[in-house]
Order: structure tokens, then C-alpha cells, then sequence
């Protein structure tokens, strides 16, 4: 099975993003998501007089099953714009949704479409990985920029970003499956010289460094419990969606300052381990996530403030999880001490939709009043 490429999408952007989006099984995904699901749900229905009689933009509609519900809810006409091939899926669903005549669905980019009128709400789930991964919030404040009346309001409205302090036993496991890939690859060129009279060693720093950005130096997808952060969250950043501009989503550059803050109650990682305080904490790494809420605008508020989090939750994560971002070695401090640091993320060279995160930090200690801090770390990572 094979996704057919839009011409209206450039090769590139579709083989690096746009393809999966074009499948039913990906759409899937994201509509199983509860949280998800039900955060929209209820920004649009607790909501249903800001959207009566107004004109809604749903950028990105994917399946349109937010168009379907703005439409739903009263709105006197959605304009559902979409990328891929999914717009036709879209199309169907909402004229058997007897929606149809209110949803107008025009497949493109959302930067070069034009609509006919101006917009009351843009209504848009574009959050990615640690929120800005996919980079498709520039679609949304283009939209914003060009098609929104003034007053109008953008749905979600806020955004956060979190970053905590957390203990895993995942980075032990990450750096013992670098050492043995290290190993396989030297058996590999053994053989190979042994029985075709190729020496294949003179790469073997080059697949070192793949192997070591795999698997140290690229962040990972995890259902975090919360009984794994060391101490108190601290929000890196604030957006407010209705004045951020694309040039400043580009760069997060943030300084954050984390307790080490042990639970005081042991909790199960796997099956088979159990891992609880000590008098020295490791901290394995770092866990980010984001949350995001629907006020509406200043001129417009919503009528019931919704919230959508991602953070660690008892009940499991949303289809988002969290971002973490481990340490090779732990960083072992003392129950109380501080990390004091910097996050610069910006995004990859080679691919905008992906992201580069550099954290530089420092572990502090207070003694008699007088605060000793230990020589920085830098380490760099990649969201894939």
C-alpha cells in the first residue's frame, strides 16, 4: 500500500511529513487518543456560542472530524483545509454526517489557498512531539495572519511547555545496546574479511557515530509515571497563540532552575525491578512535555476554559507521551540540590520538522548558605 503523492505538495515535505497523514490507520492513531479527543470535544461544545453563526477554520483537518463538530455546533460555515489525500476521506465523512453543505473542504497547502471571506475561529490540533516537533503551528499563524477577522479566536489559544528532572533505568539498557551494536559491528567486519578478503574497519568510526546518535543522543517516546520525576516541574516556556509570531516558534531558547525532589514512595518500572530513594539521587535525564488550553481571545473568551495535557499521568500518556532526554552518565546529586540550566532548541538543518535540543546545565549544592556549583554539562539530542 502506498500513499499517493498531491501534486500540490512538494516531494520533499511529503516524504519527510506529509505522507503518513495521508493513511486511515494514521488518523486512527490520533482519533483512539481519549484525552485528545475529548479535550476538542469540549472546547467546541462547552463552547457551542462562540461557534454559533461564525465562520471556522480547521487547519489541517485530517479526517475533519474537527470541522464536523464546529459544523456541529452551530457554525454557519467551516472551511476545512488539507494537505494529502485524506481531504477526500474528509469530504465523505461530513456529507455522511449530513454536514456536508456547511464544510467546504479544499485540499492544499494552507499557506497558498485562498478562501473568499475572513474567519471568526481557526481551530487546528497541530501540536507534535514536545509541542513543536512537525513544525505545523507556521501553517497555523499564517492562517492567523491572513484569514482571521480581527477579535477572532484561535482554539487551543495557549501553550506550555514543561521540563522536569526524572530517574529510568532506560539509559542503562540504551548504552548497553550501543556497546553490543559496537560489538556486533566488529564481529561483522571480522567476517567479512575473514571470508570475502574485504576490511570494512576503516568505517567503523563512521557507523560509531550512527550508533551513538541513535541510541544516546536522540530523545525517546515514553509513558512517564509521575512517580519518576525528582522533584517539582518547571514550564519552560509560555505562547500565547493569539500574538506569537512563526520567527519566534523557531527558536526556544529558556533557562530553567529543578529541585531534586525524591517521591517518598517506591515505584515499579518494570515488571521484575523496583527502584526507590537513596542517599544519592541519579538523575537519568530530562522528560519535556506540553500542555495547551482553549481560551479563546481577549475580544472573544471562551465561555468554559479547556485544558489538554500531556504531562505524566497514573492513568498513561496520550498519544503524544513525553520527550526524554537522556543522561550518559547520570547526574548524581543529593536529595535538595538544584540543576540549573539552558534549553536552545531549534530545528534540524536537514529537516524542519524535526528538532535539535541542546541542554546545558549544572548541579548545585548549598552549604552554610553559600550555593558550590559543579562544572556544566552540554548535551545535545535530536527529536526525531
Amino acid at each position: 500500500m502506498t500513499s499517493v503523492k498531491p501534486t500540490n505538495i512538494p516531494e520533499g515535505d511529503f516524504a519527510n511529513y506529509f505522507c503518513t497523514y495521508g493513511y486511515l490507520y494514521h488518523q486512527k492513531e490520533m482519533l483512539e487518543d481519549p484525552q485528545r479527543m475529548q479535550a476538542y470535544h469540549d472546547s467546541i461544545f462547552l463552547n457551542k456560542a462562540q461557534f454559533k453563526d461564525k465562520v471556522v477554520l480547521d487547519v489541517g483537518t485530517g479526517s475533519g472530524i474537527l470541522a464536523i463538530w464546529a459544523a456541529q455546533a452551530g457554525a454557519r460555515k467551516v472551511y476545512a483545509v488539507e494537505a494529502t489525500n485524506m481531504a477526500g476521506h474528509a469530504r465523505k465523512l461530513a456529507d455522511s454526517n449530513g454536514v456536508g453543505e456547511k464544510i467546504e473542504l479544499i485540499q492544499g497547502y494552507m499557506e497558498n489557498i485562498e478562501l473568499p471571506e475572513k474567519v471568526d475561529i481557526i481551530i487546528s490540533e497541530w501540536m507534535g512531539y514536545f509541542l513543536l516537533r512537525e513544525s505545523m503551528l507556521d501553517s497555523v499563524l499564517v492562517a492567523r495572519d491572513k484569514w482571521l477577522k480581527p477579535g477572532g479566536a484561535l482554539y487551543p489559544s495557549h501553550a506550555r511547555m514543561f521540563i522536569s528532572a526524572i530517574k529510568s533505568n532506560t539509559p542503562a539498557r540504551k548504552y548497553a545496546d550501543y556497546v553490543d551494536s559496537g560489538a556486533n559491528w566488529q564481529s561483522f567486519t571480522k567476517t567479512v574479511a575473514d571470508n570475502y578478503g574485504v576490511d570494512m574497519s576503516c568505517l567503523t568510526p563512521e557507523y560509531d557515530k550512527e550508533q551513538s546518535t541513535f541510541f544516546l543522543k536522540t530523545s525517546q517516546w515514553v509513558d512517564l509515571h509521575p512517580n519518576q520525576l525528582l522533584g517539582k516541574p518547571c514550564v519552560l516556556k509560555n505562547f500565547d497563540l493569539n500574538k506569537v509570531t512563526v520567527e519566534e516558534i523557531k527558536v526556544v531558547k529558556e533557562s530553567f532552575e529543578l529541585k531534586v525532589e525524591p517521591q517518598h514512595q517506591k515505584y515499579k518500572q518494570d515488571e521484575d525491578e523496583e527502584m526507590g530513594d537513596t542517599k544519592d539521587v541519579q538523575v537519568s535525564g530530562f522528560g519535556g512535555w506540553f500542555d495547551v488550553h482553549f481560551r479563546g481571545s481577549e475580544e472573544n473568551p471562551a465561555t468554559t476554559e479547556v485544558e489538554l495535557s500531556t504531562a505524566p499521568d497514573v492513568n498513561g500518556a496520550t498519544h503524544w507521551g513525553q520527550q526524554c532526554f537522556y543522561l550518559h552518565p547520570a547526574a548524581v546529586v543529593g536529595a535538595g540540590d538544584s540543576l540549573h540550566g539552558n534549553l536552545n532548541m531549534h530545528r534540524s538543518k536537514e529537516n524542519h520538522r524535526l528538532m535539535s535540543v541542546n541542554i546545558e546545565f549544572s548541579h548545585h549544592r548549598m552549604v552554610n548558605g553559600t550555593s558550590y556549583a559543579a562544572p556544566p554539562r552540554s548535551c545535545t539530542f535530536n527529536i526525531e
